[in-house]
């Protein structure tokens, strides 16, 4: 369990730390219990008890690193079951399947397929971040030329691979891109323990159960290996879905750190096949709690869907999802094709754009900073006013790349068109509809 404020006070020298910032070492105790300051800030502080209290007053799940360069990535480091209790830490991320049964035509194809989901979605790159290559019991060249062919497809990868020989020779030809090598159970423990250890990768560890699970982790944590993923895959989806439920209750709730490590769901293993049902169960598990979810369908039509539910769950929720302020030319507009102005609100933008391009015409959306606010919040707040849209104009030069001087606005500030022409000499403001709903006919009738 973490410490308590007065916990921490108890092993802390009795001084006036001015070094630290706190006037007395009980206020420097809980600044550390609530997490605002590092223990180690305290220059009083023995090597030991430095030790016994970072091991204490760190987060119950451990953040573990794997991959490396630009396909590196965090995972774990949790601290509340819900995202209402506080802003979760780490996104899952998501892995497209390989398997050594394939040819070297379904390798390719799959590879292929998988790098055309790639796209920025409100300032984010949402791309598939492994690939998860399994060995399946046919020979280890085979395994470590589509290691090396899954390598070449600038991902991170994880190594599903219970024999520890074949692991080894796998792990020889990729280990600089720290893989996770997954297969570790209790027939095979030491010895893919040793393997992981002697390449410096993460481990993936599973069981029968869920207490084979934790006796198998117990066990790897013993022999000092504490780089671990736990592979909460069961029999099937209800088994897979207790077990992830279970584990991250028992280290968040129960504060039981062996349970402290993100987890793998192979979705393609449980789903049978089924492509819809992969994709309702990568929805479930997005939120009840895999932090590596392994498909084996997953398209562009399916990651659409995923990773958006992902950015709603993993985004925080005191800051609002905002898009970039600017020219967003849609359906093929150019300089001469009229302006339609909105906030940068990322659901407002998502809105207006759809029935834009729904229209097929062409129109310039223009998307001014609003702090992330909707149309009428940002402007009772001052935020979304003629002089703030003066100023997106200058600083965007919006004069200087658009011909056109026709400008729409949002329907339900129709207050400010005197405002705005003000502001903008030249320029014919009209008032838009009050919801976006209306916008293919609205303008479609403008345009004629």
């Amino acid at each position: 369990m973490a410490l308590k404020g007065l916990d921490i006070f108890k092993l802390t020298p009795k001084k006036n730390c001015k070094e630290c910032g706190s006037p007395t070492c009980m206020a420097f105790s809980m600044k550390v219990a609530q997490g605002a300051v590092s223990i180690d800030k305290c220059p009083y502080m023995s090597q030991d008890a430095l030790d016994t209290l970072s091991e204490a007053t760190a987060p119950l799940m451990k953040t573990i690193e794997v991959g490396a360069g630009d396909n590196a990535h965090k995972l774990g480091g949790e601290t509340v079951l819900f995202r209402h209790e506080k802003t979760l830490v780490s996104k899952n991320l998501y892995a497209g399947a390989l398997c050594s049964c394939m040819d070297d035509a379904e390798v390719d194809a799959k590879i292929a397929e998988l790098k055309k989901i790639d796209y920025d979605r409100i300032g984010e790159r949402e791309f598939v971040e492994f690939l998860f290559v399994h060995y399946a019991d046919n020979g280890a060249d085979k395994y470590v030329e589509l290691v090396k062919k899954a390598a070449a497809a600038d991902r991170a990868l994880i190594l599903d691979c219970a024999d520890a020989e074949v692991a080894k020779a796998a792990l020889a030809v990729c280990k600089d891109g720290k893989p996770i090598l997954n297969g570790a159970n209790k027939d095979n423990l030491d010895a893919m323990n040793a393997v992981a250890t002697e390449a410096g990768v993460v481990l993936g560890v599973t069981g029968a159960d869920i207490s084979e699970i934790y006796d198998n982790v117990k066990a790897l944590e013993g022999k000092g290996n504490k780089k671990l993923v736990i592979d909460v895959t069961g029999a099937n989806a209800k088994e897979t879905f207790a077990n992830a439920v279970l584990v991250r209750r028992t280290n968040l709730k129960d504060g039981d750190r062996t349970f402290g490590y993100p987890s793998i769901v192979n979705i393609a293993k449980i789903a049978g096949g089924d492509a819809h049902m992969e994709t309702a169960l990568a929805a479930a598990f997005t939120l009840k709690y895999g932090s590596i979810l392994v498909m084996d369908k997953i398209g562009y039509a399916e990651a659409l869907a995923l990773y958006g539910l992902r950015q709603n769950i993993y985004t925080d929720p005191q800051k609002p999802m905002k898009v970039e302020p600017g020219i967003y030319a849609l359906n093929g507009a150019d300089e001469n094709s009229p302006c339609s102005l909105t906030v940068d609100f990322a659901l407002t933008y998502f809105l207006v754009s759809g029935e834009y391009e729904r229209s097929k015409c062409p129109v310039n959306l223009l998307i001014s900073d609003a702090s992330g606010m909707s149309v009428l919040t940002a402007w009772a707040a001052g935020k979304f006013s003629a002089g703030t849209i003066k100023k997106f104009f200058d600083e965007h030069k919006i004069e200087e790349k658009i011909k056109s001087r026709t400008l729409i606005i949002p329907g339900k500030v129709a207050v400010m068109k005197g405002e705005i022409e003000a502001k903008l000499p030249g320029w014919n403001v009209v008032v838009g509809p009050m919801e976006a709903v209306q916008l293919v006919k609205f303008i479609k009738d403008f345009q004629g």
